[in-house]
């Protein structure tokens, strides 16, 4: 490759332009958990500066003073054009989608449509963390669904968590993550198709939470859950929130399967009236006009998959990464380094990185944490030679 146009892939690059002294000067949670001796790789927020389309539509609105409450569908047809250009999925109807606050909001609001108090959430862990706590939020009782070989759906688990969480003939739902976090797996049309059938079988409705959607590989294809044969009864949350680094821009899509569009209509008018106005014109803005943002930082988070991966060979062997094809996470099996099933306290103690404590995860989260990657090679870099003196 030249110098010329490693240049100009450096430039492009989202990760690659903002400095350190910059990003300390921001006030999320990432940047403020920890003191400034720590090197915070941990929640999901990308160090990449605002993509271009989205803070002119951002800065254009308040120029208008545009800052009242959100109406149209704006963000649904983007996002309806964007799955077909980028997914070849054509079913998403505008019709069948409501605003929510957020996608995690969007997923209590779908159990409260699916289920009762009390009432069964399947869930394949290790998970993200935040299924536990809004599922328990919302008065819903989590059942697990470890994942097998290979960190992919394991179907004879999931038919018996099905069939546990079923018993008395009470209703139930599926929270499937896809992708999956924290692993970056892709789950295949065909693996989808087996969930719709299963579901289908035990009367377990699905949720499906899609946010990580937009961020996959080169080479790999995300099928949304709805795409596929059996299921038409499933409800999905979308949004641009993690693929154009929009979490502080709240703003999600509930969107329902054919046969599911009775439930959306029960929504409650004060879910969708909660939603940030602001954050439908970023998301809007993301879907429809972000596409080479996007591409760029997509192709700098598979350089820092592959950079990871090298890293990890030359300082902590014993570590086993799988890089997903999906997200922008790191899950790393640490249990080779003898740290105890908290990796990320000790981490965080003897060399001052930051990253997720896989106990959060729920079961088979011991003795791993969760990297984020949406950082700079430098960081990266620094990130993992500091880990490896925590073994030393």
């Amino acid at each position: 490759m030249s110098g010329a146009h490693q240049g100009s892939r450096d430039q492009a690059n989202p990760l690659r332009q903002l400095r350190l002294d910059q990003l300390r000067r921001r006030t999320s949670i990432k940047w403020r958990e920890y003191p400034d001796d720590v090197l915070p790789l941990w929640v999901a927020e990308m160090d990449v500066p605002l993509a271009e389309p989205v803070a002119r539509a951002i800065t254009d609105a308040v120029a208008l003073g545009d800052t009242g409450y959100t109406a149209g569908t704006a963000y649904p047809e983007a996002l309806a054009e964007f799955a077909r250009r980028r997914w070849g999925w054509d079913g998403l109807t505008v019709e069948r989608t409501a605003l929510v606050p957020d996608v995690m909001h969007g997923v209590v609001e779908a159990l409260r449509l699916l289920t009762g108090h009390g009432d069964a959430v399947v869930v394949n862990c290790p998970v993200y963390p935040p299924f536990y706590g809004f599922v328990g939020h919302a008065g819903r009782r989590i059942v697990e669904a470890p994942l097998g070989d290979e960190l992919r759906i394991d179907f004879g688990t999931l038919e018996e968590a099905f069939r546990v969480a079923r018993s008395g003939g009470r209703p139930a739902a599926y929270l499937l993550c896809n992708p999956h976090n924290p692993t970056g797996v892709l789950h295949t049309a065909d693996e989808l198709t087996a969930v719709a059938a299963l579901a289908g079988r035990y009367g377990v409705r699905v949720v499906a939470d899609e946010i990580h959607a937009p961020l996959v590989s080169a080479g790999a294809r995300f099928v949304p859950y709805l795409s596929v044969p059996g299921a038409e009864h499933g409800l999905s949350l979308m949004s641009a929130s993690k693929g154009w680094n929009l979490a502080g821009l709240r703003g999600g899509l509930l969107v329902a399967g054919p046969a599911a569009a009775g439930d959306l209509a029960r929504v409650p008018f004060e879910v969708s009236v909660g939603t940030s106005h602001l954050g439908v014109i970023a998301h809007t803005a993301a879907f429809r006009d972000g596409a080479d943002w996007l591409d760029a930082l997509l192709t700098g988070l598979d350089d820092n998959r592959r950079l990871l991966a090298a890293l990890l060979a030359e300082h902590l062997p014993t570590v086993r990464y799988r890089p997903g094809q999906a997200t922008y996470l790191a899950w790393l099996d640490c249990r080779g380094l003898g740290l105890g099933d908290d990796p990320a306290a000790v981490f965080l103690d003897r060399c001052r990185v930051a990253l997720n404590s896989g106990l959060a995860f729920g079961t088979g989260g011991a003795g791993h944490v969760r990297l984020n990657l949406a950082t700079s090679p430098e960081l990266l870099t620094e990130a993992v030679r500091r880990m490896a003196t925590a073994v030393t």
